[in-house]
This record gives C-alpha cells, sequence and structure tokens, in this order.
C-alpha cells in the first residue's frame, strides 16, 4: 500500500492509502525517500493557491528517493538507482519553448502543484523528469537539491563572477541557498536580514551579515538578491547597488512594489527577473551539494514522519526553522 498526504482543499490535509499507481509507457514508479517543505506548499496549506491544486492531492516538490518500477519504453535507469525530480512538464510549442526558454513554458504545468506531487511514500512520475543523484549523496541532503537548483539558476542569470560583491536581502531557505551559491563562484557575500535568529542562521553558516536598520553599509555591491518579499527589502537591494549594479529579484511580489526608478537611471542598474531553473541548474546542484558547498546537514532543521506531515506546515508556520523534511519512509 500506498501512503499519501492528501491536500483537501481549503488548508486541510488528511492521510490516506492506496495501492501503488503501476507506471505506465515512458513512467516510472519512485520509493520516495524524503520531501522537503516550502513557502509555495505554505500558501497552499493557507488554501492561497486552490486555483491550481486539484484536491485531493498530494502535494510537494522538493524530493529524493529511488525507482521502484520502470514502466515500458524508459531506457538508462534501473530499479533501485537514487533519483530526484525536477518538476516541470512545458508544452514545447508556445513562444518561450520555441525561444528555447522552456522552464518558463507559457502553458508550464509545476509537478507537485499543478499535478499530484511527492508527498506520498510511492510515486508515478514521466523518466524524463528524473535527475540521478551523485554516487554516495545522502538521501536526505538530496532532498535539497530542487531548491538549491533555484539558486543555482538565480546566481547564473545574475553574472555573478569571483571577486564581486554580493548581497542577499532575506536570510530565508532560497536566500541562504543563494549564498552559499554566490560563495562557491567566489564572490563576497552580505547578507541582510531583519530578524535576529535568521541573521544568526546565516552567520553560522560563515556569512557577514547586516541588520538593515541598523548596520548595513554597503551602497558598492555588483549584485543584489531581492528574496525578502518586502516592500523595504526593495528598497534595500536597490539602494546597495554600485553603478551598474544587477538587482535580482526572486522573491514572489504578490502586489506591484513602488521601485527607485531614478536611482535605475542615475546608477544604470538593471533589473533581472529568475523563476525556477532548467536541467543544467539541477545538475549543478547536485554536484554542489555532493560536495559539501551547500552544508544540507546544517540547514536540515527537522524531520517528521509522513504520519506527521502536518507538523512540519507548523513548525515553519511557526518560524525558528530552516528546512523540515518529510520522511516518507517509501526509500527505507
Amino acid at each position: 500500500m500506498t501512503s499519501t498526504v492528501n491536500y483537501l482543499g481549503g488548508g486541510q490535509f488528511a492521510l490516506a492509502a492506496a495501492e501503488p499507481e503501476p507506471p505506465g509507457p515512458g513512467q516510472v514508479r519512485i520509493d520516495v525517500a524524503y520531501t522537503g517543505i516550502c513557502g509555495t506548499d505554505l500558501h497552499i496549506a493557507h488554501g492561497a493557491m486552490d486555483h491550481r491544486v486539484h484536491p485531493p492531492q498530494p502535494i510537494g516538490h522538493e524530493m529524493s528517493g529511488r525507482i521502484g518500477a520502470l514502466g515500458a519504453g524508459v531506457t538508462g535507469w534501473s530499479a533501485g538507482d537514487a533519483v530526484t525530480v525536477m518538476p516541470l512538464s512545458w508544452c514545447g510549442e508556445c513562444p518561450a519553448c520555441l525561444a528555447g526558454h522552456r522552464h518558463i513554458c507559457h502553458r508550464l504545468v509545476f509537478v507537485g502543484i499543478d499535478a499530484p506531487g511527492a508527498m506520498q511514500s510511492s510515486w508515478t512520475v514521466p523518466a524524463e523528469l528524473l535527475v540521478r543523484l551523485p554516487d554516495g549523496l545522502a538521501l536526505d541532503r538530496a532532498a535539497l537539491i530542487e531548491p538549491t537548483a533555484v539558486a543555482v539558476h538565480d546566481v547564473r542569470r545574475s553574472r555573478l563572477r569571483a571577486g564581486e560583491r554580493a548581497v542577499i536581502v532575506g536570510a530565508g531557505p532560497v536566500g541562504l541557498l543563494i549564498g552559499c551559491v554566490s560563495r562557491a563562484v567566489g564572490a563576497e557575500v552580505l547578507v541582510v536580514e531583519i530578524d535576529p535568529h535568521r541573521r544568526a542562521v546565516a552567520q553560522d553558516l560563515g556569512f557577514a551579515t547586516a541588520d538593515p536598520l541598523r548596520d548595513l553599509e554597503w551602497s558598492d555591491a555588483d549584485v543584489a538578491f531581492e528574496v525578502s518579499g518586502s516592500p523595504g527589502g526593495v528598497r534595500t537591494a536597490t539602494d546597495v547597488l554600485a553603478v551598474r549594479g544587477r538587482l535580482v529579484v526572486v522573491a514572489i511580489h504578490a502586489k506591484p512594489r513602488e521601485v527607485d526608478l531614478h536611482r535605475v537611471f542615475w546608477r544604470e542598474l538593471e533589473l533581472i527577473g529568475v523563476r525556477v531553473y532548467d536541467r543544467g541548474d539541477f545538475e549543478e546542484a547536485a554536484r554542489l551539494v555532493a560536495a559539501g558547498e551547500v552544508p544540507a546537514d546544517r540547514l536540515i532543521s527537522r524531520v517528521v514522519p509522513l504520519q506527521e506531515a502536518a507538523t512540519a506546515f507548523d513548525a515553519l508556520e511557526a518560524g525558528g526553522v530552516v528546512k523540515v523534511l518529510v520522511d516518507c519512509g517509501g526509500a527505507s
């Protein structure tokens, strides 16, 4: 039997049991080891994405596991292979896809939101979504590859180079991962965070930090990553940039924000949007996690069993944690 945590709509979840879905042609069945909870999942739990999720449906897209069964026509994979999933399915026909930007397809299906996700012990997906894990990488750490791929994509889009100065505004999980990737590139990193606990976490990871309300002194950064999603964060990220600096908008801003366009004009700043990732980002993320450039063991704050998945959402809501994983038990 497969154990599944289904989202029921209106912020409600329920544990259910069902027969495992056999993989069809071109599909694989994954025995899921761990599923991470992210801010998007928290939005779903609040009922804010009920227009996209189709209850009863398992959610979750940060995961690791092992292949349990192969469907007809699947080659290059074997049962027992350690994998994660790049949870994007594109149409291949829209202007974005035809221009080579399939990850921002006009009709993109984000698996785990628009389609059933990984918060279950057995998950059947198209084989084309699989990403192989490096040998020896622990499955709990591998569950951080997807959010790390977000950070890799953000840093790559920023064109950050060794020796440049990068400011990350917001020390949540994605902000910390952007800091790790920026440090791996060879940049000088400053993490700006208003919350003392999050600032302390960033310091424990070896980053220089600043409180934007008291001790922020940088005004010559080459790149600023806005990860806070707040009006103040937008102002800070704009203010710290040097001439021809690059402002990278990482956070999802639910409403329009004021931007100091005079400063954009006066300093010839660039504004760069970033969204999800491509396969190259995923593969680089796997390498960084396996190499320890991303200290996954120090970022995982708590692991809860699948039967107690609701407590993972509660822990994120309460704060004081970085990453919470759900032990789905499929690969044990």
